[in-house]
């Protein structure tokens, strides 16, 4: 169980979390900081990302991010920076979008299996996302811009782990006491597919 199976309402809960996981990783992703060195801007979408991810659970988690990937390749504007549209495919930064996906399922199966619900097991998940997204941003930021690996990891990473690390810190922070707030125990819930 994770914290959105607590909707109720089967399809039009899965809707909702699936639209809302995008909309609110869009609306995250407009919290955008350009750094001079490097291509990828601080943003609030991977705290989106990977909160979601713990929220949503395995199959709605990927589904909103293949709705953010999708929607956005289309046009809409919720992309960093409010970017939107086709050619943000071959951008350095668009493994991060896609490895997105990826961690959200992850995170989702995680969070399956009650990582979500202390602050040590957060942390751990937290560490697994971030580190799918590493390996497709940075994996497609070196493609991009021919970069080896070293190079790509100092533009695509290492700038970034401080502000994972509060980022795991308030997740940490957040996702037990939401628990707590719904008066579940972790022992109350067997995990289950999703």
């Amino acid at each position: 169980m994770v914290l959105t199976d607590l909707i109720p309402g089967d399809r039009v809960r899965d809707v909702l979390v699936v639209v809302g996981y995008a909309g609110l990783v869009g609306l995250s992703a407009q919290l955008a900081i350009r750094l001079p060195f490097t291509p990828v801007p601080i943003t609030g979408q991977t705290f989106a990302v990977l909160l979601g991810g713990l929220a949503a659970g395995t199959r709605r988690g990927a589904a909103g991010m293949l709705l953010y990937l999708g929607a956005g390749l289309v046009g809409v504007p919720w992309f960093a920076g409010g970017e939107g549209g086709m050619r943000l495919a071959s951008a350095p930064t668009f493994g991060y979008i896609v490895g997105f996906v990826f961690a959200a399922a992850v995170l989702g199966f995680l969070a399956r299996r009650g990582l979500d619900r202390n602050a040590l097991t957060v942390i751990l998940a937290l560490v697994a996302g971030n580190a799918v997204i590493y390996v497709f941003g940075a994996s497609w930021l070196a493609l991009q811009l021919h970069l080896d690996a070293a190079h790509a990891i100092s533009l695509g990473v290492t700038p970034f782990l401080a502000g994972d690390a509060l980022k795991a810190v308030l997740a940490a922070a957040m996702l037990p006491t939401a628990w707590k707030l719904v008066g579940r125990s972790p022992a109350a819930d067997q995990p289950r597919s999703q």
